[in-house]
């Protein structure tokens, strides 16, 4: 855990957020400021800033990551008609949160990516 993460501070419960699901590995809120109807964080409980410190004895972490992603999109009604999962690294990429999660996005037609 890293002392002044947001999300850090959210999966230990010291700041609320709407918790959805959670496991010894990761958990799972609404983003606060969605940019689709549905938008969901799927966060590691480990503090992990970026892809980059991944090799191969983390990817069971990214694995679940998907698999908890599908789980969510399962529950909110979004399997059927689509979702887009997306990682988002470092600044130029629109990471606002130094702590690696996965966006679950759906509930809606979503602009192409081009």
């Amino acid at each position: 855990m890293a002392e002044d993460c947001v999300f850090c501070k959210i999966g230990l419960g010291e700041i609320p957020g709407e918790l959805l699901y959670s496991d010894d590995l990761a958990f799972v809120i609404r983003d606060i400021n969605p940019k689709a109807p549905t938008h969901l964080l799927v966060i590691p409980s480990e503090h992990v800033t970026y892809l980059t410190s991944f090799n191969q004895d983390r990817e069971a972490l990214l694995g679940h990551m998907v698999l908890v992603a599908r789980e969510m999109a399962q529950r909110e009604g979004l399997a059927e008609s689509g979702y887009r999962l997306v990682i988002n690294q470092g600044s130029d990429s629109g990471q606002e949160v130094p702590h690696l999660h996965l966006h679950v996005l759906g509930g809606g037609r979503l602009s192409v990516m081009g």
